[in-house]
């Protein structure tokens, strides 16, 4: 459909193709009610943290096509690639209109944040968006890294606290403890 064309997800992933009983710390029934998109209505974020290769990016993007099957505007997206677009956005002038494009998305997901440092000005663009979805729409993170390690990707504790303020507030944490598909299926 063209709501999933838009949606730009790296490759379609749905959660009857994850594998739950590889990833025993995972709440099952939690992950499987978040398809009902009541985290949507409320405005709600989900954070996947954990290490490479434990399903987080699959999970994201089960519940994306989800919401694109319920008519929800949703953008997949890697977070260097959304903080190249931010910076170009910035320097040519059109940052305003650049986050209010990012901010009509009813789920916007934000993959891999932590794999590569966040400089001050990134952080700070980062903010701004995450401050204009706030409490309007829903947004999904990845990371591999905890949130109170969050600080050392974005080398600002000030901007750091605002974002995590904002993502934090209204969120369903969800931390994944297992092993990496990746290395079970090269074994």
């Amino acid at each position: 459909s063209r709501v999933v064309e838009r949606a730009r997800f790296p490759q379609a992933k749905t959660l009857k193709s994850f594998d739950f009983d590889f990833q025993p710390s995972l709440n099952r029934q939690e992950v499987i009610g978040f398809q009902d998109l009541a985290f949507l209505e409320k405005h709600e974020n989900l954070i996947f943290i954990g290490s490479p290769g434990v399903g987080k990016t699959h999970l994201a993007i089960s519940i994306g096509l989800s919401a694109c099957q319920q008519d929800q505007r949703t953008l997949f997206v890697n977070c260097h690639d959304l903080l190249l677009r931010l910076r170009s956005a910035y320097e040519k002038g059109t940052l305003e209109r650049c986050i209010s494009r990012y901010t009509r998305y009813d789920l916007l997901i934000i993959d891999e944040i932590g794999y590569l440092p966040i400089d001050h000005d990134e952080a700070n663009l980062l903010f701004q968006l995450i401050n204009a979805r706030y409490e309007r729409h829903s947004t999904i993170i990845t990371s591999n890294t905890e949130l109170s390690a969050w600080v050392n990707i974005f080398q600002n504790p000030t901007v750091t606290a605002a974002i995590l303020d904002r993502l934090v507030h209204h969120a369903h944490i969800i931390k994944i403890t297992g092993k990496s598909y990746r290395l079970k299926q090269q074994n």
